[in-house]
Formats: C-alpha cells, structure tokens, sequence
C-alpha cells in the first residue's frame, strides 16, 4: 500500500464505513461488479482485471447503457400500445410490461 494511501486511510479511520470494510473486501467487491459486467466491456478494455476506477467507470457506463435501453423499449412498448392494430388481451400484456 502506498504511503498517501496508508494516510489516507488512517484520516478516514473515524468513518464508520472506513473502519467496517477492508481492503480486501473492497477487492471483493470490484471483482463482483466487474463480473457482473458484459464481457464485451472487459475485452474492450484489453484486461480481465482493471483498477478500481475503470471498474466503477465500466459500471457506471453500463448502468447508463442499460437506462437508455430501458427508455427506449418503454417507447417502442408505448407506441405499439397506441397502435390501433393491438387487440385488448395484447394492449393488457403491454401495460403490464410498463408497469
């Protein structure tokens, strides 16, 4: 461990959060979150294992990606919803996907 992280850590010693999660928690923790990323977003990064920034970086990307993705099939559902061809058992199914 670097020494700017050592003071660090001693200075954030009085958080109760900083005293109840370990480094190697935290390690634990980035492996999960990059595990649950798509493996696309890890070989694009050219490594299986990235610091920490770049796991949260990939994370928050994906989260926004996934957001989008979300709007924009409330969209598509919406339209079809509007759609004067959907039969009413249909236009239940898609209310219910919006929901």
């Amino acid at each position: 461990m670097s020494s700017s992280r050592r003071s660090r850590s001693r200075r954030a010693g009085s958080s109760p959060l900083s005293s109840s999660i370990s480094e190697d928690q935290i390690t634990e923790l980035l492996s999960k979150l990059q595990a649950l990323l798509p493996e696309s977003s890890q070989a694009r990064n050219g490594a299986h294992r990235g610091s920490a920034a770049r796991v949260l970086q990939e994370t928050c990307s994906y989260i926004r990606s996934l957001h989008q993705e979300v709007d924009n099939l409330s969209e598509t559902l919406a339209q079809l919803l509007a759609s004067p061809d959907v039969t009413s058992d249909q236009a239940a199914v898609i209310r219910s996907l919006l929901m």
